[in-house]
């Protein structure tokens, strides 16, 4: 299912801190990685257990974070090509894909806790740089601010500032009770939680892919509140500059799914990244 940020929802719809150390070590980008690939499901939480996929030698470890209700395949268009220059991997969050259930409302304390318990189980190594499309841009953000000192570079692909004012119809859709909400994700809290705890994480590499409104996407929209957003969504976005000095914004003429669009132009921004990473001190 492929949404646009419940703050833009018709821009997918859619996190507070959280906790816990993670123990891996970075590993030169001019050494190969020493963990096992990995293409299986990883136990986390006692006995629940979540899909990841992890290939390719490299630091950082390139970790994305699929949209709303997008298994890690929605990835499939970069990770192999990224794959090829760092390590990389992909999962699918607990009711999605591969991955097993887990209660609802899922908020970004859940969410980031299930990401951090999957890389330590997984034996995943540091530092990352953290990939999210659309909604998935708001669980990356939320890891940073939990480990900002594992945090080597955030690449967000059109993730909306929050909903100011979301028509009924996107409250009961999102709603986590929802059975359209497959993932019990608590979908206007997580990003309204995630945007407020915006905050400087470091001077490292983030990348804001925009997409520019379009006045076909603005007269389509059948709610004023969302009208709004997607007017807005240039000026909105620019918010999550704050994150780095080191950030900028990277405008761009395609739909919301500018992974579909125009799948090259991601992957470069997610390639420049990892350039502007590795050079980092």
């Amino acid at each position: 299912m492929r949404r646009l940020a419940a703050s833009a929802l018709v821009l997918t719809v859619i996190t507070a801190s959280c906790g816990g150390d993670d123990e891996s070590s970075p590993t030169p980008a001019d050494e190969p990685a020493t963990a096992e690939a990995l293409d299986r499901v990883v136990k986390i939480d006692g006995d629940r257990g979540l899909y990841i996929k992890c290939a390719g030698r490299g630091s950082p470890t390139v970790v994305m974070e699929g949209g709303d209700g997008d298994t890690s395949d929605s990835y499939a268009f970069a990770a192999p090509e990224v794959t090829q220059v760092t390590r990389t991997c992909v999962y699918d969050r607990a009711n999605l894909g591969r991955s097993d259930p887990a209660p609802g409302p899922r908020g970004l304390a859940e969410l980031v806790r299930d990401l951090e318990q999957l890389l330590r189980a997984g034996k995943v190594p540091g530092p990352y740089l953290l990939v999210g499309t659309s909604g998935g841009g708001y669980i990356a953000a939320g890891f940073a601010y939990a480990h900002p000192e594992e945090t080597a570079g955030l690449v967000f692909v059109d993730t909306a500032s929050p909903f100011r004012d979301p028509p009924p119809e996107i409250v009961e859709e999102t709603d986590p009770d929802s059975p359209a909400n497959v993932e019990k994700r608590d979908y206007l809290q997580v990003e309204k939680d995630a945007w407020n705890a915006r905050r400087k994480i470091g001077d490292i590499p983030v990348k804001v892919i925009t997409v520019k409104p379009s006045a076909e996407a603005i007269k389509e929209s059948p709610f004023p509140s969302e009208r709004r957003a997607i007017r807005n969504n240039v000026r909105n976005q620019k918010g999550w500059l704050v994150l780095s000095p080191a950030a900028e914004q990277i405008l761009v003429d395609t739909g919301h799914a500018v992974e579909e669009d125009d799948p090259e132009l991601v992957i470069d921004v997610i390639l420049d990244a990892l350039e502007e990473a590795r050079e980092s001190p």
